[in-house]
């Protein structure tokens, strides 16, 4: 009974954030129902279970290039709040299925569209991946060594941060607007688009000459000394974010190390022999003797945990971070509600898998359901 319970979304089946995004509205409560691909599709992901971005959602299988098809997905759009849509610009069109196509359905439906470049401009109809589209905003060429080439930030910063997230809050506010006014849009959501925006802050500091056009030079991209990872005895990590004066001040007094004669700490000029005096004194203990050091007070030293050690910090572990869902462990939905909590109700469907049931309940008749399923839509 999330915040978002009564919500009907249709999910025309796509990769990375598009089904993100719907993750983030099925956690929350709205009936998502995936229309999988009528043949097998294989981007070298897990086996079901463990496809977590698919999870809580049911699914129908249709060939959607057919007239079968793409009217079944029209039958679905009449009953539908929004749809989600992760095509190249033009490909929903020609396949009948375009906000204009949908709109004419049902005027008051969302339409959310997902692609890495948006619906116009000289990129448009490229093809492109996370890394592909965060080398346009400069939010990759910041990630990294000075002397390396830059990092990619997994698939956090663009496809998930950049593009999911930012497809979900649009789509919110859009179905919003939508139970005021009766009307439905269209949500344009670029990868290219919300990565920019998340780099909002860094551009501003970037003009307001607080941060430095150059990788590993500033403030919290791991330039400065006091905000960084360090490798430990053990060949394990921490994490400082020793910022501000009374976080370092303690930090100084817990170590006893010596900063003496290395110049003025927040001269960039000074920044590399201050990091080579850090990175000194984190090689002389292990990572958790390092943890237990600072475990006590509002110290902002923490240990670096890998994937398999995450679930079992303590403060995931209270916070029940992690949940098991038929024998699956994956992370709990975010953000918490404190009266209409979100929750995982089922694991990732496979192609088909509780599409008849669900179209029942969205109002297909029984003569609807028993053509679809003459049709092989049920898989």
């Amino acid at each position: 009974m999330g915040p978002l319970h009564g919500l009907k979304i249709v999910e025309l089946f796509c990769i990375g954030p598009g089904p993100y995004a719907g993750m983030l509205l099925s956690d929350m409560g709205a009936d998502v129902v995936l229309v999988d691909r009528s043949e097998e599709v294989e981007y070298g992901y897990p086996d079901y279970p463990y496809r977590y971005l698919y999870r809580n959602r049911r699914s129908i299988r249709l060939d959607l290039k057919s007239p079968e098809g793409r009217e079944a997905v029209l039958r679905l759009v009449e009953e539908a709040d929004g749809l989600i849509e992760g095509f190249r610009p033009g490909v929903a069109e020609r396949l009948g299925l375009g906000p204009e196509d949908c709109l004419a359905r049902n005027p008051r439906l969302v339409y959310g569209r997902m692609t890495g470049w948006g619906q116009q401009g000289p990129l448009a109809g490229r093809a492109g991946f996370d890394i592909n589209f965060m080398s346009t905003t400069g939010g990759l060429w910041a990630i990294g060594d000075e002397d390396r080439p830059p990092v990619p930030p997994l698939i956090l910063a663009g496809d998930f941060g950049g593009g999911g997230v930012f497809l979900a809050l649009g789509m919110t506010a859009a179905l919003l607007e939508a139970s005021r006014s009766g009307k439905g849009q269209v949500v344009d959501a670029a990868i290219s688009d919300g990565t920019l925006n998340l780099m909002a802050y860094f551009y501003g500091n970037l003009h307001g000459g607080t941060w430095v056009n150059q990788r590993k030079a500033n403030l919290v991209d791991g330039g400065d000394w006091r905000y960084g990872a360090w490798e430990c005895a053990d060949g394990k990590y921490v994490s400082t974010a020793l910022l501000q004066p009374k976080f370092l001040r303690n930090f100084i007094a817990k170590t006893g190390i010596d900063l003496s004669g290395l110049g003025d700490g927040n001269d960039r000029a000074n920044f590399p022999a201050y990091r080579e005096r850090m990175a000194a004194l984190f090689r002389t203990r292990s990572r958790d003797e390092w943890a237990a050091l600072f475990d006590d007070d509002d110290d902002t030293v923490m240990p670096v945990m890998d994937l398999l050690e995450a679930p079992l910090h303590p403060q995931n572990a209270e916070r029940g971070s992690f949940v098991e869902i038929d024998g699956t462990t994956q992370p709990a939905p975010a953000p918490r509600f404190s009266r209409t909590p979100s929750e995982i109700t089922r694991i990732s469907p496979r192609p088909g898998q509780g599409g008849e049931e669900a179209l029942a309940e969205w109002g297909l008749s029984t003569a609807e359901l028993s053509t679809l399923r003459d049709q092989g839509a049920f898989g």
